[in-house]
């Protein structure tokens, strides 16, 4: 019979596509990991991951076995579920900034390590909001950016920040700078602000959105050039040295979280994980 540890351990490292990021969410290490998956592919006689130094990705044959594990794992924890136990509720928030378009990729494994019949509540939005509903006691964990500075929280990583825009954009050299942003009173707006006031450059809001998915839209029609990291724009090309504009600071990424109780506590490891991946 199959071990099931080991195949919870392939479906976190296909979605990680890291052996370290799956040790992470499973609490385990890296060693452990790579052993196991190895007695995985000698009992199915089939190798299921691609292993390189940059990155692990499954075969094709992995892939067909994915899906038959996620399926293998989802009735697993179904039978263990007999209906008496408490219904468990994550939530989450997160700085759109941090984790706005590639949100997607992170709720795989989150969904992963919670019982089958948990619910998971998102909340996007500023660093600043999303820092006050945690301390509020409404969030089990939040993703924020420090861009004012402060040790809070764990260090998930840094994102490079760059300006996101349009393809063939062109800006003369002392024209203002048309910004698109998520308004006041975002961190990544005041430091870009900083950036263009410091370099003498002039610059105009002339496209505020609701969120990065349409942040990211506005600036791909040339309404205004974003200034955005790298994870949160889901890897956009910085134009901003074609433009001669400014660098901007690395933003770091924090984690805040209280686990309340196993399940949860297995799921901010899962959220950690994978943000630590997208900022790789």
């Amino acid at each position: 019979m199959l071990d099931l540890e080991s195949v919870r351990l392939f479906v976190l490292t296909a979605e990680f596509e890291s052996l370290t990021r799956a040790a992470e969410a499973a609490n385990t290490v890296q060693p452990v990991v790579s052993q196991r998956l190895k007695s995985l592919e000698r009992q199915l006689g089939r190798r299921l991951l691609d292993r390189s130094p940059r990155f692990v990705r499954p075969t094709a044959e992995g892939a067909v076995f994915l899906e038959k594990a996620r399926s293998l794992l989802a009735a697993h924890d179904a039978a263990l579920s007999l209906g008496g136990a408490p219904k468990v509720h994550f939530a989450i928030g997160a700085s759109d900034h941090a984790v706005g378009a590639p949100l997607a990729r992170l709720l795989g494994p989150i969904r992963g390590a919670l019982p089958p019949h948990a619910t998971i509540e998102v909340r996007m939005g500023l660093s600043h909001a999303i820092r006050a509903a945690f301390d509020a006691g409404a969030l089990d964990a939040a993703v924020v950016r420090r861009e004012a500075g402060g040790e809070e929280g764990e260090l998930l990583g840094i994102d490079p920040l760059g300006w996101r825009g349009a393809a063939g954009l062109e800006l003369a050299p002392d024209a203002p700078v048309g910004l698109a942003t998520l308004g006041a009173p975002c961190g990544v707006r005041a430091a870009a602000i900083r950036a263009l006031e410091q370099a003498g450059r002039p610059w105009r809001e002339s496209f505020v959105a609701g969120s990065c998915s349409s942040l990211l839209a506005g600036a791909a029609l040339g309404l205004g050039i974003a200034p955005m990291g790298e994870a949160g724009s889901d890897g956009a090309p910085d134009i901003g040295p074609a433009l001669g504009l400014p660098p901007l600071p690395p933003s770091p990424v924090a984690l805040l979280a209280r686990a309340r109780s196993p399940e949860t506590g297995a799921a901010i490891r899962a959220l950690a994980a994978g943000v630590r991946s997208l900022l790789r």
